[in-house]
């Protein structure tokens, strides 16, 4: 353990502060040496000049030839392209009239009453951010009740349904939907709004009067959402990836209708970017997050990043993170094609909560990870109740943070500490920006493209693939007229032999005979390969 008089100096060099947002980053408890700085400082000076080319507009993706433009969203001055800068301005006009008439009842539902409830469909980047923002800035008086179809669960769809007032023609009556796709045909988003549609249309509904596309121009759901006359059609640009989306349509439709701040939003991104422009890297909080991360994981993940907030408001603000990280980080080859496996894990959930989960295991088992706290100074709007003579409960939620940082720091655990004085939107924004631009710089560190995504890509076409097998697969016992066959007889039906395959088509056949309306019956045997299964449906 660090001398207390050493730490308090090392604290002092080393907090980096930006006094206009009242935001702070103390590095000063990762046990970086001396020369770390120096070391790193022509890699980071690299980072920060590629991050100044990709704001310039320098394509920035190369492997889909593409710029990236997240950074003019909230700037729109600085796009490099005229059409660019007028799309975003036109953008969030968009949004501020539309707005307007939701807010004020010039657009009403179909039965001419005000929209209450709305309901984003979506995933990943399209779900994520406008989750965070509605949890952390929501209030009761919010002007809309926000819920989120993201995923193709069945029983998701009837949660969300049924919280909506399923049975209550009303209430879906009030119920405006956001469907945000870039492609308009990614699968899960397309179930769910397939899902969401046929209940507005059991209830005598017509889901294109309460229907909004967020979506790339000419996509499928762009074209449905124009033929059918769905209310709005907003843009998503090639330049803008899914999960640094939160500042564009995708997240501010949803927050401005929730009754959020969407200038303050792009304010507080605004100013963070401006201060992550810094070329001093101690001055610039984004430069010694990247730096903070290369030296914990030795440049190559070799740690888990674990987010603490301490802040109920900042609860997903972890799982937000998750996707922004592993997703734009987490690849096999580098820019050259070197095999490299890159990427940082990322969990967490909140304090104090998780000092009765996982904080055992921090302090005491395998040092495997780094923590990022994240302090809220300001507790609350208005007074405090004294739980004891002069203590209220905000003082104990900080106590257990500081406590903590202490414990982990006293056993040799590394942890960053981030601070601001209120949680709103100006500083919920700050912080999107903050990560996004750590992450763009400690991907240069490293040399890994973090604005493509083939690993997610790769799953989709696997899961097609699934699908498409499920199809011969049913067939097969469709022309088997009855007859009770194994796994193994219908790969080999289907000619897809034995090994993998065969055990994909278990799998399918195990997932049709259990929902019993499949009309997939089964038997089961001592092994996967004696189970038999049949159908009543004739091919």
């Amino acid at each position: 353990m660090s001398n207390p008089a050493d730490l308090w100096k090392r604290y002092n060099r080393y907090l980096c502060r930006v006094p206009e947002l009242g935001f702070a980053l103390d590095v000063s408890r990762m046990d970086f040496g001396k020369d770390f700085e120096a070391q790193m400082r022509p890699a980071i000076d690299r980072a920060i000049s590629a991050m100044a080319r990709l704001e310039a507009g320098e394509i920035a993706n190369p492997d889909e030839d593409r710029m990236v433009g997240h950074y003019w969203l909230r700037a729109p001055e600085l796009a490099p392209e005229g059409p660019i800068r007028a799309e975003i301005e036109s953008m969030l006009r968009s949004i501020r009239e539309f707005t307007q008439e939701i807010q004020e009842g010039k657009t009403l539902g179909e039965r001419g009453k005000p929209f209450r409830n709305l309901l984003v469909v979506g995933i990943g980047g399209s779900a994520l951010g406008p989750q965070l923002m509605a949890d952390a800035l929501g209030s009761a008086d919010d002007r809309m009740t926000v819920y989120f179809c993201d995923n193709t669960d069945p029983d998701g769809f009837d949660r969300v349904i049924a919280g909506l007032g399923a049975g209550d023609t009303e209430s879906l009556a009030e119920t405006l939907a956001i469907v945000i796709s870039k492609s308009g045909g990614t699968k899960e988003t397309r179930n769910a709004q397939l899902e969401i549609a046929a209940a507005y249309s059991k209830a005598g509904l017509n889901f294109a009067r309460a229907a909004v596309a967020v979506t790339g121009a000419g996509s499928r759901l762009d074209e449905q959402a124009k033929t059918e006359g769905w209310l709005r059609r907003l843009p998503m640009w090639d330049w803008v990836g899914g999960r640094t989306s939160v500042l564009a349509a995708v997240g501010l439709l949803p927050a401005a209708l929730g009754g959020i701040d969407i200038d303050e939003l792009l304010a507080g991104a605004r100013a963070m970017d401006s201060a992550t422009r810094q070329t001093e890297p101690l001055r610039n909080p984004a430069a010694l997050l990247a730096l903070m991360w290369h030296h914990a994981g030795q440049g190559r993940g070799a740690k888990d990043m674990v987010i603490l907030p301490y802040k109920d408001r900042l609860a997903l603000f972890s799982k937000y993170l998750q996707q922004l990280v592993m997703e734009s980080l987490g690849k096999e080859r580098d820019l050259d094609g070197t095999i490299v496996n890159q990427g940082i894990a990322v969990y967490g959930n909140k304090g104090s909560t998780d000092q009765h989960a996982y904080v055992q295991q921090l302090r005491e088992g395998v040092n495997n990870f780094f923590v990022t706290f994240i302090e809220v100074l300001r507790d609350r709007d208005g007074e405090s109740l004294e739980v004891e003579p002069d203590i209220t409960a905000g003082d104990y939620l900080s106590g257990f943070l500081q406590g903590t940082r202490r414990a982990l720091h006293e056993n040799g655990r590394e942890s960053m500490t981030i601070t601001i004085e209120e949680l709103n939107a100006r500083t919920l924004g700050a912080l999107i920006a903050l990560f996004e631009r750590a992450v763009g710089l400690y991907a240069s560190l490293i040399n890994v493209n973090a604005y493509h995504q083939p690993g997610v890509e790769a799953g989709k076409k696997a899961a097609q693939a699934v699908i498409e097998l499920q199809l011969q697969v049913t067939q097969a016992l469709s022309a088997a007229g009855g007859r009770p066959m194994t796994a193994e007889a219908i790969a080999l039906e289907i000619g897809i032999g034995e090994g993998t395959e065969t055990e994909t088509a278990f799998k399918i056949l195990e997932h049709l005979a259990a929902n019993p309306l499949r009309g997939v019956g089964r038997q089961a045997g001592a092994t996967p390969n004696e189970t038999t299964y049949w159908t009543s449906k004739s091919g």
